[in-house]
């Protein structure tokens, strides 16, 4: 049907106004070929100028919304434009096409109500549809099949992308350190596939290294990871920016960067290329799961010794203390803490901080070893383990069956799932089983592994750090004191005669080359100091 509009008298008919509104879905169709509205929105606003021409109306107003789906009444300029005409004198509503409006019949329905109040009518430039009976029923038919058309185009599109994730495909936007790339194959059709990102991954790839190692909090390696560089991927809608806090707490628990997939609740490996490696995730999980954010704090140490020494006479520790003597003058003292604190009955005199100090030091030289030493101990480790794997072989044959077979049933579950043969609760239940069997056979795998190459490697570079250790310890900074007391031993005894017992940790008690060298008594202090000692004789303890 073609609306006609009747002759009439300019002097005595009212002025006839239009506002015309264009809309395109995607951003990339509002900025198709490098124009600032694309090709689209022109072509409708010619096709809406026409219209109106043949109308004898005058546009009055013009509305667009680029790149907004019509999926939802909620865009900016169809709300402005509902807004005008209920506030100006309208004649017609001009689109190119109903599904221009709206792609679901509430909203179809919502938005003509308010024409409708507002005594405007609906003209579409390319579909005859007006106010008559036909022009009803036509505009009700186009705006179910708008409808129909969006629907299915979601269906098909949540199909495509369930096909995708279970090729190990990544449906969605990639985290920081991916790009989202489009490419064409042999036959050169375009498919979207995701890439490392070269700025961004070796930043990731650091950030979860460094988390690891416990030395940081969330919001400090934030603030470091910022200032060296570490940015969001930019979208037609929001430029690259500093990453925020959410998101990089987000980022350390994605499982993503060890090359799974997650998606609708689902767990899938990926065949986009892993930037971090398991061992390291796995910290990264252990110490968030291990700390209150908000609480996080960074150890301090106010000396080197602090929490390695322990009294010979009761075991307590020792802690630091700074009493004063009679002239006001103060002192660093290790006092018995069960004494201080009147726990214990201990009669443990205090030990001046620089005595403690002194026969620390001497326990590593009792500790070392010589080169010839290492030699042979290293050739009894390598012997050990060499011999141990060959009788582990079978076990580790089965379990890497085992986890071969649980990977292809829960394949197979997912296929399930989104083939509507069992609902998600289901898979859920039956995914939790399997992962929690991998998740046993990794552990067991990661413990063969570790207790054979990372115990073989740890244990030669502990032999390493046991030659001529004495020197590497008088020569390294505080930390380093400290990180070597925590590292080699269970804690170091001061007698009451003032002779220390260090207590080698493993693996070095193991590696010791006989058993009495596990427990190694220093030198008295009568070989250090004279009967005063470091400070006055009034100092009160």
């Amino acid at each position: 049907m073609t609306l006609t509009m009747p002759m009439r008298d300019t002097e005595t008919s009212p002025l006839l106004t239009a506002v015309t509104y264009q809309r395109v879905s995607t951003k990339e169709q509002a900025t198709k070929g490098g124009r600032d509205e694309g090709f689209s929105i022109p072509a409708q606003r010619q096709a809406n100028a026409r219209k109106a021409e043949d109308l004898g109306a005058r546009i009055v107003a013009e509305f667009v919304d680029a790149g907004e789906s019509a999926r939802s009444a909620d865009r900016p300029d169809l709300q402005r434009m509902l807004e005008y005409i209920a506030t100006h004198q309208v004649t017609y509503c001009i689109v190119h096409k109903v599904d221009r409006l709206a792609r679901n019949r509430l909203d179809d329905v919502e938005i003509h109500r308010r024409l409708v109040e507002a005594g405007v009518t609906l003209v579409s430039a390319t579909e005859n549809i007006d106010e008559t009976p036909s022009g009803m029923l036509l505009h009700g038919i186009m705006s179910s099949i708008a409808e129909f058309y969006s629907k299915n185009l979601a269906s098909e599109v949540s199909k495509g992308l369930n096909q995708k994730f279970e090729t190990g495909g990544t449906p969605m936007r990639a985290p920081v350190g991916y790009l989202n790339v489009r490419k064409r194959d042999e036959r050169g059709r375009e498919y979207r596939t995701v890439e490392i990102d070269a700025e961004r991954a070796p930043l990731v790839r650091w950030v979860f290294e460094q988390y690891a190692t416990g030395e940081h909090t969330v919001v400090s390696l934030l603030a470091v990871a910022t200032a060296r560089g570490l940015t969001t991927v930019p979208t037609p809608k929001r430029p690259s920016g500093p990453v925020g806090r959410s998101t990089f707490f987000s980022m350390l628990r994605n499982p993503y960067y060890i090359g799974i997939v997650r998606y609708k609740g689902a767990e899938q490996s990926g065949t986009h290329e892993p930037l971090v490696d398991v061992e390291t995730w796995q910290q990264v999980q252990r110490l968030l799961d291990s700390r209150k954010i908000a609480d996080e704090r960074r150890r301090t140490h106010d000396h080197y010794l602090k929490g390695s020494l322990f009294c010979g006479q009761c075991g307590s520790r020792m802690q630091l203390d700074y009493p004063a003597n009679k002239q006001g003058m103060r002192y660093a003292y290790y006092v018995c803490s069960g004494r201080a604190s009147k726990r214990k009955n201990c009669t443990r005199r205090a030990v001046p901080v620089g005595i403690a100090e002194q026969l620390v030091a001497d326990c590593y030289r009792d500790i070392s070893i010589t080169e010839e030493q290492y030699a042979a101990l290293a050739a009894q480790v390598e012997a050990a383990f060499d011999e141990r794997l060959a009788s582990r072989s079978q076990e580790l044959a089965e379990l890497t069956e085992n986890r071969k077979r649980l990977q292809i049933e829960s394949d197979k579950l997912l296929a399930a799932h989104f083939a509507d043969a069992i609902d998600l609760e289901t898979l859920k239940r039956h995914q939790d089983r399997i992962r929690a069997g991998l998740a046993d056979i990794d552990r067991r795998l990661a413990s063969e592994h570790d207790q054979h190459e990372g115990s073989r490697k740890h244990l030669s570079t502990a032999l390493s750090l046991l030659v001529d250790c004495a020197t590497l310890y008088a020569r390294t900074d505080d930390q380093g004191k400290r990180l070597a007391n925590q590292a080699l031993t269970n804690g170091i005894e001061i007698s009451e005669d003032e002779r220390a017992t260090i207590k080698l940790a493993e693996p070095f008690a193991a590696l010791a080359p006989t058993p009495a060298s596990t427990d190694v008594r220093c030198s008295s202090t009568s070989e250090i100091v004279g009967p005063a000692g470091f400070e006055p004789t009034t100092a009160a303890v």
